[in-house]
């Protein structure tokens, strides 16, 4: 049974760090592609970054670019998201998901979730 846990998040006032972890079990990790969406109160679930197997290549969502850094450790079978400079608009629940149809943005490409972490930042 494949598993992926959030955690790490909590309350955080504007211009703080956070850093996310998800931990990952009952699949080949290194062979999955590894993203994080979040989804704020009211709005559709959203893209925020992925990166490929070896950790390489990554993408963000403009909204984050240069705030945000996904990285992951095979070895512990865990991705991270390491989210610098936070604003009041990060807030969100932030949710961990594998898949293996590539690098992309669409929440369908990716078949295993988390059940996510709530993120608050205050201003």
């Amino acid at each position: 049974q494949v598993q992926l846990v959030e955690s790490g998040g909590g309350l955080v006032q504007a211009g703080g760090s956070l850093r996310l972890s998800c931990a990952a079990s009952g699949l080949t990790f290194s062979t999955y592609y590894m993203a994080w969406f979040r989804q704020a109160p009211g709005k559709e679930r959203e893209f925020v970054t992925t990166t490929n197997w070896g950790g390489r290549i990554t993408y963000y969502a403009d909204s984050v670019k240069g705030r945000f850094t996904i990285s992951r450790d095979n070895d512990k079978n865990t991705v991270y998201l390491q989210m610098n400079s936070l604003k009041p608009e990060d807030t969100a629940v932030y949710y961990c998901a594998a898949g293996r149809v590539g690098l992309t943005r669409g929440a369908e490409d990716y078949a295993y979730w988390g059940r996510g972490t709530q993120v608050t930042v205050s201003s």
